[in-house]
């Protein structure tokens, strides 16, 4: 049993939304913080790093998905929903949908999300901020303690680059692992 894996244009999937969501399933895959702040209307919240295919399947079928509906998968840009669609197309039948551009596409063609009462920052900028501050750090110290020191800032910076060729971010998904942003059960 192995799912097919599609993508969808951000803009194909707004007109499917539009007409019909209360049809579609949608798994929001961000952590609990980016939901909590802002989220799609009709999302179920299962964050990648914690997706346990056993508890999805039970929730769809709790909310009366049939195997030939497929189940569309939403994240802030895309990369998450993808690593989800790897996890689940072994365990699945249902054609599984990676909206292209995720939440931000989705945000720049004008769909109205629902605002939440979190204050907690989204995840890119969570690594903008740690990384620009490992950076400094490791400049800071290279100058005032050792040069060695400025491998840090170096490291820092190969890793943003190797996070850009491959899409993944090994720090964002540290920090999703963070208090801030975790908290049990889902949406």
């Amino acid at each position: 049993m192995t799912a097919k894996v599609t993508n969808i244009s951000a803009h194909q999937f707004q007109q499917q939304y539009d007409q019909a969501v209360e049809k579609l399933y949608i798994i929001d895959l961000r952590s609990h913080a980016e939901v909590e702040h802002e989220y799609l209307e009709g999302c179920s919240h299962f964050p990648v790093q914690t997706l346990d295919t056993d508890a999805l399947h039970i929730l769809l079928d709790q909310r009366g998905h049939q195997p030939d509906q497929p189940i569309y998968l939403l994240c802030a840009n895309g990369p998450r929903a993808t690593l989800a669609a790897d996890k689940l197309k072994h365990k699945s039948t249902s054609e599984l949908v990676i909206i292209s551009g995720g939440l931000n596409a989705l945000k720049a063609l004008g769909v109205s999300l629902i605002s939440g009462a979190s204050q907690t920052i989204s995840l890119e900028r969570q690594v903008r901020i740690a990384a620009g501050s490992l950076v400094v750090i490791g400049v800071l110290l290279g100058l005032v303690i050792s040069p060695w020191f400025y491998s840090l800032s170096g490291f820092v910076g190969a890793g943003l680059v190797f996070a850009g060729v491959t899409d993944t971010c090994g720090m964002g998904m540290l920090l999703t692992r963070m208090p801030w942003n975790t908290r049990s059960g889902s949406q």
